[in-house]
């Protein structure tokens, strides 16, 4: 049986070990460890990499289509509030938990923990 692709895992939000356990407890919480295969989760930190990546993803898409939205239909600055601001919170809350996982799975892949506090 081969080893999964890491980044699937967790992106997915599964272990990156083993592609099977549960990554996250809560909506972005760390498990402590991998259910299924043991694997120690708790020295993983993603710290601020997800944010930054979905604030910016989100933050493109909004702009874009707020931008476009107002110039082809000339919509009211109200309805185009009304619009997209709901827009922005369901992106980043889509967005946070598979780029977490992603960037967790990213550290396990480039064994990024082994390098910190040497």
């Amino acid at each position: 049986m081969s080893k999964p692709d890491p980044l699937l895992s967790g992106a997915a939000g599964r272990c990156p070990n083993c592609g099977e356990g549960f990554l996250f407890e809560g909506f972005l919480k760390v498990s402590p460890r991998c259910e299924a295969c043991g694997f120690d989760l708790a020295a993983a930190d993603s710290g601020d990499g997800p944010a930054v990546f979905v604030i910016l993803i989100a933050g493109l898409i909004v702009a874009f289509g707020a931008l476009i939205t107002m110039v082809a239909w000339r919509t009211p600055v109200w309805l185009t509030l009304a619009i997209w601001l709901p827009m922005t919170l369901v992106i980043v809350l889509v967005l946070l938990r598979p780029m977490k996982g992603l960037m967790l799975a990213a550290q396990f892949k480039n064994k990024a923990s082994q390098s910190r506090h040497v």
